[in-house]
């Protein structure tokens, strides 16, 4: 009985041989499998030992051969069957053992030996070799590395190499990287998200550093390390004889506006919009408004901004109490009896800022009904000034404003403490700075579509409220044109706005004529405005499940909307509701909190009871 050695597939195979023919070969393994070889297959013919005796000593005796001894005992040129290379390595004939062992060691060693066809083998060029030994070592080093950081991971530590990667490796990670693999290993090892494998070891805030860090790595570089900019030459305007003041939340510190009130005569008051003026520190191609560009709108989320423009050019810019800045006003004649208004006035000059009023402090002494107030400051001007507003909304088609229905919520974010703070959504002192607001966009969108000038209009047609570069009307305000110019501080088309009016006003050349850059300006624009309030919004509902964890919130009441949807009572947030959809919209009904999930933002309610209908 005889034994052979073959090749298949690749593999070493042994067997017994059973039968013979001129080619082929039927062959039994050790294991007991038979199968039909060919005969060029074979690489060796033997009698002794058997198969399973042979590979085992052969295995012992592989580990005995000095793989570079080998390596260096072939010739470069040529290719050697593995029967001549155990000759050469042996120095005399081989044993069938010695000529198997060799052959294991070849295959074992590719990067030494590349097969080729029929036992036979090249050796590596001695540049190649070098090249990938220093690969293998390379490889063992990153597997010691990668070892030594899941076990830091796991004991709560992030090596210093996994933080130098960061934040790169949480937000737009290469996955070719030893960084990102050690991190994937580790999230699947601990089964936890790499996000939250890095807040376990400190490397992160937490979840809220995780949302916040996302988004401004997506959105937002860091500011230019230009310490100053160069500001535009200052000029002698005009200084305003009245003191004017703001009407702003209490977390507003970019402030664009301020009102001014005073008697002309015995039958007209003048009533003053006073708007921010960084147009006047920077022009449109400076790199200031470069930086502008790049952010294009403030983008705002609870316990934290970022601003549109650098601090040192809001502190310089905003209509802060106590200071005197340059402004753009516009000056309406108002008649004190009807409130129409004879005559506007658009200019520009400096004006003293008397009085920062915040609305919650207004709001706390103020009684809507009567219009009387403890203590306000300017009391008698915000009374004349709602009247006013009223008038301006008539006079643009608003007949009855209605008793607001929904709240608006002001997140009060200290630490990681939130106080979320519900509040009528068109409470009468919002809807007087609305209307001033509309009243001098109205009225500024006006003297540019007059001079043919170019801008970023304000649209709104049968649905689709957006930018323009060409005036149209905006039917939800009742106007036949309509632009932003209120914000300066906080909207890029406020501040492209603002540049032209200044020009307008000294009766200049427009600063902005390239039609097709304001355009594309104009869609860059609502891109961005619409993901930085996707992103306030959704920042206001992970704050929602941040206070409903702390507070311990178990069970809470909401009202169904459709689909099987649920708006929870006192805070800003909707959640589906299994079983749910068959109800009707409107239904009240008690919910039971199962589960919340930070990182995922995801609220998980359950149907707890129906209230009652409560019939009149």
């Amino acid at each position: 009985m005889g034994y052979v050695m073959y090749e298949d597939g690749g593999e070493i195979r042994f067997g017994t041989v059973l039968a013979e023919s001129d080619s082929t070969m039927q062959v039994e393994a050790p294991h007991g499998k038979r199968s039909k070889i060919k005969s060029a297959g074979v690489l060796l013919r033997f009698t002794q030992p058997e198969p399973k005796v042979l590979m085992q000593e052969a295995e012992v005796l592989q580990k005995t051969i000095d793989i570079d001894l080998l390596w260096s005992a072939c010739p470069l040129e040529s290719e050697w069957h593995f029967s001549e290379l155990a000759r050469e390595y042996q120095g005399h004939e081989p044993s069938v053992l010695e000529q198997v062992a060799v052959l294991f060691c070849l295959q074992a060693a590719p990067i030494y030996f590349h097969r080729r066809q029929r036992g036979h083998f090249r050796v590596a060029a001695p540049e190649t070799l070098k090249a990938a030994l220093a690969g293998l070592e390379r490889r063992r080093l990153q597997d010691q590395q990668k070892a030594e950081a899941l076990e830091a991971l796991a004991a709560g530590h992030c090596p210093d190499w996994l933080i130098h990667e960061l934040p790169a490796l949480l937000y737009r990670p290469d996955k070719n990287t030893l960084a990102y693999k050690t991190l994937e290993a580790a999230s699947s090892i601990l089964k936890k998200s790499p996000a939250q494998v890095l807040a376990q070891c400190g490397a992160i805030g937490g979840s809220r550093a995780w949302h916040e860090g996302r988004f401004e790595f997506e959105y937002f570089g860091p500011w230019s390390t230009d310490s100053d900019f160069p500001a535009m030459e200052e000029q002698d305007w005009p200084c305003y004889e009245v003191p004017v003041f703001s009407i702003d939340d209490a977390f507003t510190t970019e402030i664009d506006d301020a009102f001014s009130l005073r008697e002309l005569d015995q039958a007209h008051w003048e009533v003053g919009i006073h708007i921010a003026a960084p147009g006047l520190q920077f022009g449109p191609d400076s790199a200031m408004a470069e930086q502008a560009r790049a952010r294009l709108s403030t983008v705002y989320m609870p316990g934290r901004k970022i601003a549109m423009l650098p601090e040192r050019v809001i502190a310089r810019c905003s209509l802060d109490e106590g200071q005197e800045r340059p402004a753009l006003s516009l000056l309406l004649r108002v008649h004190k009896e009807t409130l129409a208004v004879v005559e506007r006035h658009s200019l520009i000059q400096r004006i003293r800022i008397g009085a920062n009023l915040r609305l919650h402090e207004l709001e706390a002494r103020w009684d809507e009904e009567t219009l009387e107030g403890q203590e306000i400051p300017h009391l008698a001007d915000l009374r004349i000034l709602r009247a006013l507003a009223e008038h301006l909304a008539e006079a643009r088609g608003v007949r009855e404003r209605s008793t607001p229905q929904y709240h608006d919520y002001t997140f009060v974010v200290e630490g990681e403490h939130v106080d979320i703070r519900p509040r009528p959504r068109g409470a009468p002192l919002d809807e007087l700075v609305a209307e001033l607001m509309i009243e001098v966009n109205r009225h500024w969108a006006g003297q540019l579509v007059e001079a043919g000038w170019l801008g970023l209009f304000r649209v709104q047609g049968q649905g689709r409220t957006g930018m323009s570069v060409d005036p149209a009307p905006h039917l939800g305000l009742g106007l036949n044109h309509y632009a932003w110019c209120s914000s300066p501080l906080r909207r890029y088309p406020d501040l492209v706005n603002q540049w032209q009016l200044i020009r307008l006003f000294q009766l200049q050349d427009p600063a902005v004529t390239d039609r097709v850059r304001l355009r594309e300006e104009s869609l860059a624009f609502e891109r961005a405005y619409e993901a930085y309030q996707d992103f306030q919004r959704q920042m206001e509902r992970y704050w929602s499940l941040r206070w409903l964890e702390q507070e311990a919130v178990t069970t809470c009441r909401a009202r169904l909307l459709r689909e099987g949807a649920a708006r929870l009572e006192g805070l800003p947030l909707v959640v589906k509701v299994p079983g749910a959809a068959a109800l009707e919209a409107g239904t009240d009904v008690q919910l039971a909190i199962r589960s919340i999930d930070v990182w995922a933002i995801e609220l998980h309610c359950e149907l707890l009871s129906v209230e009652p209908t409560v019939i009149p």
